[in-house]
């Protein structure tokens, strides 16, 4: 909290962060305001829903300094970018962003918000340093429902490649050093997101699709062709990093190609294709870097990009990153930045733990998952008082019944309007 605590005026928001983030790490099953000021001790969720919606406080700067704080302890100059979008199943329309639109968190269409994400990965460990929201045309192209929601005028219509631009692009500027950055086939496929990277000399391997055309001096071959016409002895088997059940190794082959403008950044690009060693499953990468690099090195970086997924999942499962019940723009990027803090708070006490007590032989080194665990049990104490509990109780039927009655209110049809006659009843009569 001491490496936030300027993002506050007052003393009353810093207090209610505070508790949020006691809430994020703890082990609640499901986190959210109600949830979460029961387990501090509050007697009803207003401070924190507040504390999201109408408290004067910088989530921006609070952004940036839970960049600083990652950097801080996982600073490496073999460090990489990843950018990635997850998607969150929503219900209604009224959230901010949400429509019917694929999310892979669902692997198919399903009516959800969807975020793109930036992390910093290094040998050591990954976390968050950035995030930001996607909102489909049909939203941005609708001013009025905009507003409701309270998204900001200026705000205009952005894909998930552009946004991940400006992402990097502010981190870059910020002074992170990162020589690489690696995404998937959404990334892989904008030409603008690959030359920033290039005009910045910024290396990247990024992910494309078979059927993606790439320059060569032939010309244009789609990737799955040129890398069919490869030999056997073209391709190596290589780790990309070690996973859960071991080293991560596939059949690697690259060639080089060419740019695709006429007047091309300076440096090199290649075309990297990976193979299953088990199912002969493809998939292929476009690569750029200033210097030549080695087959190795773009194995490593490729392999990297699995970090960010990796997040995702702990960051849902452990600090409620998909849990949040806002609507709002400026709730939105309260409640994730705060997630951000948490979860990077549980990276950084997993790294420093490794560090300073070696794992002993016969044990995995501390995970996120463990250290919650412990922060939780030992350190997190969570109100138990039994009249605590039964106000809560109180509290949370009142609540619906209230909710509940209004919903019933509003569905129900209205009075037909009476006639109205032009002459009197009795002339009528």
């Amino acid at each position: 909290m001491a490496r936030v605590a300027g993002c506050f005026g007052r003393v009353e928001p810093r207090r209610a962060a505070r508790k949020m983030l006691t809430g994020l790490v703890s082990e609640l099953p499901v986190k959210n305001c109600w949830t979460i000021a029961e387990h501090v001790g509050d007697a009803t969720p207003d401070a924190l829903q507040h504390l999201l919606s109408r408290a004067v406080w910088n989530h921006d700067e609070m952004r940036d300094r839970v960049r600083d704080y990652v950097l801080d302890h996982l600073g490496d100059l073999d460090a990489i970018l990843v950018c990635d979008e997850t998607g969150d199943v929503k219900k209604g329309t009224a959230t901010a962003g949400v429509q019917r639109q694929y999310t892979g968190t669902a692997g198919r269409i399903e009516n959800s918000q969807i975020a793109v994400y930036l992390t910093y990965a290094t040998r050591v460990g990954h976390a968050f340093i950035d995030r930001a929201l996607y909102l489909p045309a049909s939203w941005t192209g609708d001013r009025d429902r905009c507003r409701e929601a309270g998204v900001p005028d200026e705000v205009e219509f952005a894909t998930k490649p552009a946004l991940a631009t400006t992402m990097i692009a502010r981190a870059l500027d910020a002074g992170v050093t990162a020589p690489w950055v690696a995404g998937d086939e959404v990334y892989g496929a904008d030409p603008k997101l690959r030359g920033e990277l290039e005009t910045r000399g910024v290396g990247y391997v990024l992910a494309i699709a078979c059927d993606r055309r790439v320059t060569t001096a032939a010309g244009r071959v789609r990737a799955d062709a040129m890398v069919a016409a490869l030999p056997k002895r073209a391709w190596q088997a290589l780790s990309s990093g070690d996973g859960a059940k071991g080293p991560r190794v596939y059949d690697w082959a690259w060639l080089g190609i060419e740019p695709d403008t006429a007047d091309p950044a300076p440096g090199h690009r290649w075309l990297l294709a990976r193979r299953n060693r088990t199912s002969g499953e493809l998939a292929y990468c476009r690569c750029y870097a200033t210097s030549p690099v080695t087959l190795n090195t773009l194995v490593k970086v490729a392999g990297r990009r699995w970090s960010i997924e990796e997040n995702f999942q702990t960051a849902k499962g452990l600090t409620g990153l998909d849990q949040h019940q806002v609507r709002r723009w400026t709730s939105w990027h309260r409640w994730t930045v705060l997630v951000m803090l948490a979860h990077a708070f549980l990276t950084v006490l997993a790294i420093a733990t490794r560090t300073t007590d070696p794992t002993p032989t016969g044990q995995i080194p501390m995970t996120r998952n463990e250290i919650r665990h412990l922060f939780a049990a030992l350190l997190i104490q969570p109100i138990h008082d039994a009249w605590h509990r039964l106000r809560w109780s109180t509290w949370r039927r009142r609540h619906q019944h209230r909710a509940k009655t209004s919903h019933y209110q509003r569905r129900q049809p209205k009075p037909p309007e009476p006639s109205r006659s032009l002459c009197r009843p009795e002339a009528a009569a």
